[in-house]
């Protein structure tokens, strides 16, 4: 085990400098600049800026020192935000986006178990056939559409539920409340609890058909005892293969709603960096987002390796 972890961390390295590199170039290579504006300035001002941010140099040159600072840390002032540094912009905005995106997660685990497993009971019946429809819906509705859809129900309309006028904020984050998270949470939970149900009910059905659960019905044991103690581990296993990137994405999908609901997440620094050409805050926000990738992703092959013992990590 603590080979092949020392051998997905050495991995790691290469990939994520090519992941650097390329973001880089990419980057310089688009047109415009952090300076332009449609306020020309004046030709030596201009070059004094560029000259504080390096920018005056060829691109192989700011690549280099640009690696440099990066490997001591430092990842820049935004040019853009020019109070703030890319590592404290950063770090204002991931815990945001790190509670956005569990608090998802976690309520998508939760609903995608419970109807991926119902599913699976109730096989070929209308429960079954009910949780795939509603699944294939989810999956196909993207994140900008069911947001301004849920926005307009219980932010703008309102919606009367059991006699109660329910009604939420529409934007803002009010220091994580519980009614400002409720819909960008929902938004971004939507997709995933889909995703989570179709897998857990394809791996579910696949489990009941094993023979020890067949003997364990034969016994008389319960199916409640049957789920819990027998088929639910062998199961989930699918679902924690699937969870590195699920939990990646789920952070990365959170640009379109942190933009939509206004909320001070590291997704809006990345949309709003991009629209300004903001070169070090883009692409402190794709380093960021790449090291929670590979690191998510190594997480779960050592929980499925963990749970399974048939799998040997070597």
């Amino acid at each position: 085990m603590a080979g092949y972890a020392l051998r997905r961390f050495l991995g790691a390295i290469p990939t994520l400098f090519v992941i650097i590199t390329l973001s880089f170039f990419m980057m310089h290579a688009a047109p415009g600049g952090p300076f332009d504006s449609q306020r020309k300035l004046p030709p030596e001002v201009e070059q004094n800026i560029k000259a504080a941010y390096d920018l005056d140099k060829p691109v192989w040159q700011q690549y280099q020192i640009y690696l440099n600072k990066l490997a001591h840390g430092d990842m820049g002032p935004s040019f853009k935000n020019k109070d703030f540094t890319v590592v404290q912009l950063i770090g204002t905005g991931l815990p945001v986006s790190t509670r956005l995106g569990l608090s998802a997660m976690a309520l998508a685990l939760l609903i995608g178990s419970l109807m991926g497993i119902w599913a699976a009971l109730r096989q070929n019946h209308w429960q079954d056939y009910s949780v795939m429809t509603l699944a294939m819906v989810g999956i196909t509705i993207p994140t900008f559409v069911t947001a301004p859809l849920l926005t307009l129900l219980f932010g703008i309309y309102g919606v009367s539920l059991f006699g109660y006028d329910v009604s939420l904020p529409v934007g803002g984050w009010n220091n994580g409340a519980l009614r400002n998270m409720i819909l960008p949470v929902t938004v971004l939970a939507l997709p995933q609890i889909a995703v989570i149900a179709r897998l857990m009910r394809g791996s579910m059905v696949e489990v009941l058909r094993a023979n020890y659960i067949r003997t364990a019905k034969a016994k008389g044991v319960s199916t409640t005892r049957i789920v819990l103690r027998h088929a639910l581990r062998a199961a989930s296993l699918p679902l924690i293969s699937y969870l590195g990137p699920a939990v990646a994405a789920i952070l990365t999908g959170s640009l379109v709603v942190e933009q939509i609901f206004g909320l001070p997440g590291i997704g809006r620094y990345f949309v709003q960096g991009a629209l300004n050409r903001d070169y070090t805050l883009v692409l402190g926000v794709i380093v960021c987002y790449a090291t929670l990738i590979i690191v998510l992703n190594f997480l779960a092959d050592m929980i499925y390796g963990l749970l399974d013992p048939r799998v040997r990590l070597t």
